[in-house]
């Protein structure tokens, strides 16, 4: 047993697909790319939460898949952390940003991956939701 359990904020981010293909990646404050979403409300369901924060940051509706990464971590001022990362699917490709953030992208996912995601958590987390997408297709 674990003399002091991780206390974190939790997030739940979208690994956002278009229909093309390519993956949408905002660029935060301290201009670091990142997926849409955010915290879960007290009274909401992790869909709702998850669907809420898309809307709010981009103004997209998305279909929400499955989850695809987790991540537990404490942030440079020792807070802890716990990430949930789903893949998910928009057919718009209109983005209306929110002030959160100040710049944002459609992306090739290979491209995503090699130039633009600056963590390792959330290039795996990538990488798993282009496996779920390959799993997804070879199911009967």
């Amino acid at each position: 047993m674990t003399d002091e359990p991780l206390r974190a904020t939790v997030t739940q981010k979208a690994a956002l697909f278009g229909p093309g293909g390519d993956v949408l990646l905002l660029r935060d404050g301290d201009d670091a790319w990142e997926f849409p979403g955010g915290r879960i409300g007290r009274d909401e369901t992790v869909r709702e939460g998850l669907l809420r924060e898309v809307r709010e940051e981009t103004g997209l509706g998305v279909e929400v898949g499955p989850p695809v990464y987790t991540a537990a971590w404490l942030n440079d001022r020792g807070k802890g952390r716990f990430s949930v990362v789903y893949r998910c699917a928009a057919d718009d490709r209109t983005v209306t940003l929110s002030d959160e953030h100040t710049d944002w992208v459609w992306e090739e996912p290979e491209a995503a991956i090699g130039d633009r995601l600056s963590t390792r958590q959330q290039r795996a987390a990538l990488e798993r939701a282009l496996e779920a997408e390959v799993e997804a297709e070879v199911e009967p």
